[in-house]
């Protein structure tokens, strides 16, 4: 049991880690102008007509990192650093945030997952929590600690789909930036840098949520 408690710290240090990474890399790679000279909104739009999505709007939205496809609305939403500079680190995101759209044209089977998986998880993950903390609280209800961990294996299922669907989202963007010329092959490592970081994040999230899911049912089975 000890080891696992270990695990997590470990994995909470490498979320945290990754969390400074992907600010600092977006950070560094911000000041490096793309030579396309392209914005973040100018390479999104290219890419969205370029694979036929003339009808996905790509729109600014407050914040920093907040950067997001909406599959129900189906726009592309750009945080406004992303929007309106032209760096790397624009180029990059945005084109990544448009792969996740042509997914949703091409019925990615993960991304399909995904979504279906969605209104399970939105409901499973905020019940979860309650039935944890009361089958180990009142050890005579250890019943709830069971259901409370089934629902839990849902929310830790999506972040495990979650990842291939980030990856190919990436993937997708770098060899669409290659060939369309939003990017040279000399600007490809600074694209994938900011890629790398940011999916090192959803990495660290799922390992996070793995781990405690074993502890849980290590507790559930101590109880046994």
């Amino acid at each position: 049991m000890s080891m696992i408690y270990i695990l997590i710290i470990i994995a909470f240090g490498l979320s945290l880690w990754a969390q400074f990474r992907v600010k600092g890399t977006f950070s560094e790679w911000s000041k490096v102008p793309v030579h396309s000279g392209m914005t973040g909104y100018d390479a999104a739009r290219r890419m969205l007509d370029n694979n036929g999505l003339h009808d996905v709007p790509v729109e600014p939205v407050r914040g920093s990192l907040t950067d997001h496809y909406d599959p129900i609305a189906r726009v592309v939403r750009l945080s406004e650093p992303v929007y309106y500079e032209r760096s790397i680190s624009a180029v990059s995101v945005a084109c990544h945030e448009v792969g996740h759209a042509i997914q949703h044209k091409e019925n990615y089977s993960m991304l399909v997952a995904r979504h279906k998986m969605f209104p399970v998880v939105n409901f499973t993950s905020g019940v979860a929590p309650l039935l944890i903390i009361a089958g180990i609280i009142f050890s005579s209800f250890s019943f709830l600690l069971l259901i409370g961990i089934i629902f839990f294996s849902a929310a830790v299922l999506f972040q495990l789909v979650t990842l291939p669907v980030e990856f190919n989202a990436s993937n997708r963007a770098r060899e669409l930036m290659v060939a369309n010329g939003f990017i040279t092959n000399d600007e490809e490592r600074g694209v994938g840098k900011v890629l790398n970081a940011a999916a090192l994040t959803y990495v660290a999230a799922a390992l996070i949520s793995v781990l405690e899911l074993v502890r849980l049912i290590l507790i559930y089975r101590s109880r046994d």
